[in-house]
């Protein structure tokens, strides 16, 4: 906290507020105290300049396209560490050693089965089931099958059995979830695989039709989880938050999490993406029908994966994702009438002054569909994927906020009340 105030005028009357740097240069103000001191409070819809909390997890900076997981560009990450090294690293605050790193892949091993009684919760959902519906039920359920948090352990502070035990059975989950879907037979995790090979595994082998894993999809689907591993204040991220902050466990705030990720404006974004490049190719590629569509301010479409609420200038992430979708389609020869499509309006958009003017760019929703497609994900769980790679950065906020000063405190946001201000009551006889 530094020394500098910012001054506040109400009625004549001068307030001072606080103001709080970050170690990176962004300064707040601090008003905790405004409506003890002034009587007033803020008004912020979306909480779009509203601070919630002190984080010592992720940086990003919108302006300038930076987005780093405890001080480490994630560039750097993606390009050269495991997904669960990354985790611990979110866990944590460092990356791990090498014997470090042994002990949680032997840990995401030993807990990556799901109890026998879970397993027949499977055959009680309808056919077709929604897979992130069956996965925020079962992350939830969880918690009664593995209460060890109410026990002995201490949940809050980096790698225990409690987290290390949630990210591999979340794994198992989704891919079971998946299985159910389709109406396939489970495929149980094998212990000779790496943490994201055996998911491809449990999703696509069969007892006739045994799975050959491509290393081209493990690292792809590697860098995948590591660009969607946190990303500061989201929406699901700070629902984990908010719902941590009634005293709720871990299991049951990360099931909450699940919930507001399936909502489309948020984690639902690449499957959307799918369904344009779709529907622009059924249309007969007639790119600008929907360019002009988008550029008409009296008309509501939008051009799905364009721009972010956050970034303003090229997405970091998309990047990294961009040159993954070629790598994957070139080394499985897969001819995608869907990513030629997908450069063409990127370049046509990306030359237009209309969108340049609004730094409308590709984001990492724009290719990574293209990516679960070539895999084999269908687009109904692609929100299940996002959901398996923002695992750790939940479970690192809903500790750091149960570790921070201020963890006593239930999130509680106020209002300004726009109804009616008081009424006579009328009986009912007298109602007309």
């Amino acid at each position: 906290m530094t020394k500098q105030t910012a001054q506040l005028t109400i009625d004549g009357n001068t307030f001072a507020l606080p103001i709080c740097e970050s170690t990176t240069g962004e300064k707040a103000l601090d008003i905790r105290g405004l409506l003890r001191d002034t009587g007033c409070i803020t008004l912020d819809s979306g909480y779009m300049n509203t601070g919630s909390c002190q984080s010592q997890i992720t940086y990003l900076d919108g302006e300038k396209g930076i987005l780093r997981y405890r001080g480490y560009e994630v560039a750097d990450l993606a390009e050269h560490c495991q997904f669960i090294e990354v985790a611990y690293l979110l866990l944590t605050g460092e990356l791990p050693t090498a014997i470090e790193l042994a002990q949680f892949k032997n840990d995401m091993t030993k807990f990556a089965l799901i109890h026998e009684d879970m397993i027949h919760f499977f055959d009680h959902f309808p056919p077709k089931a929604s897979p992130m519906s069956i996965l925020s039920t079962m992350v939830g359920t969880l918690h009664d099958f593995y209460p060890e948090m109410d026990l002995d352990e201490d949940p809050y502070g980096g790698i225990t059995t409690t987290t290390a035990r949630l990210l591999s059975k979340t794994r198992t989950i989704a891919a079971f979830s998946y299985k159910k879907n389709m109406g396939h037979p489970l495929a149980y995790p094998r212990p000779d695989l790496s943490y994201c090979s055996n998911f491809l595994y449990m999703m696509f082998d069969r007892p006739n039709l045994p799975y050959t894993i491509e290393p081209v999809l493990v690292s792809a689907l590697n860098k995948l989880l590591i660009l969607h591993a946190d990303h500061e204040q989201n929406c699901s991220t700070s629902t984990v938050r908010l719902v941590g902050s009634a005293g709720v466990r871990l299991y049951p705030s990360i099931s909450a999490g699940i919930s507001a990720l399936w909502g489309p404006l948020h984690g639902g974004a690449s499957a959307a993406v799918m369904r344009m490049l779709e529907k622009i190719y059924a249309d007969g590629m007639n790119y600008d029908k929907y360019i002009e569509m988008a550029k008409d301010p009296g008309n509501p479409y939008r051009l799905t994966g364009f721009g972010h609420r956050v970034y303003k200038t090229y997405d970091p992430r998309a990047t990294i994702i961009k040159k993954t979708c070629h790598e994957v389609l070139s080394t499985l020869k897969i001819s995608d009438p869907l990513l030629d499509i997908a450069l063409e309006l990127e370049e046509r958009v990306g030359n237009d002054e209309y969108f340049q003017k609004r730094n409308l760019y590709p984001n990492v929703d724009f290719y990574s569909g293209i990516i679960y497609r070539a895999m084999g994900i269908p687009t109904n769980m692609f929100t299940v994927m996002f959901a398996l790679g923002r695992l750790p950065g939940w479970i690192s906020h809903w500790q750091e906020m149960n570790l921070g000063k201020d963890s006593s405190r239930i999130g509680r946001p106020r209002q300004v009340y726009s109804g009616i201000p008081t009424r006579s009551f009328v009986p009912l006889g007298e109602r007309h």
